[in-house]
């Protein structure tokens, strides 16, 4: 509380001298985050198994991402066509983070410019981003788990 008010105080001063605070742009808060990202955060997050580790990353999804990806990933959702975001459907099959578990959790902590949080900033841990992710390639997209056509099984 003492923090906001410290905050509020501060900004009213700002403004009282003719100076405004303006926060980073987009595009500077993404590059931010890609100096902070690192593969080697995800190294220590272990799970018991796959189904804890889905069922964790299906309570971050239903926090963070359903109001904007929908239920089941579509991306078509009333909270998008009201603000006017090209929100991409996570289960078309030409979406680019479709098999890469490393690239999906990358996307997650960094964002995007177009909008995307930047959840690496935004306080997920790093067991959360992976379970996230992990959540999203094997239960949104379970053709990720289906054994390659002529690869055996």
């Amino acid at each position: 509380m003492r923090f906001r008010m410290l905050l509020a105080a501060g900004a009213l001063s700002a403004t009282a001298c003719g100076h405004e605070f303006e926060p980073p742009d987009r595009k500077v808060r993404v590059l931010e985050a890609e100096r902070h990202y690192s593969d080697a955060a995800f190294d220590t997050v272990v799970w018991e198994n796959d189904s804890v580790r889905s069922s964790e990353g299906n309570a971050v999804y239903a926090e963070k991402c359903r109001l904007c990806h929908g239920p089941m990933g579509e991306g078509q959702t009333e909270y998008a066509r009201e603000h006017r975001l090209e929100i991409p459907s996570l289960v078309e099959d030409d979406w680019a983070y479709a098999s890469s578990l490393d690239e999906l959790r990358h996307r997650i902590f960094i964002g995007h410019e177009a909008g995307m949080p930047i959840f690496g900033s935004a306080g997920l841990t790093p067991r959360e981003i992976d379970g996230s992710a992990f959540y999203v390639l094997h239960t949104l997209r379970p053709e990720v788990l289906a054994p390659a056509p002529g690869g055996g099984g």
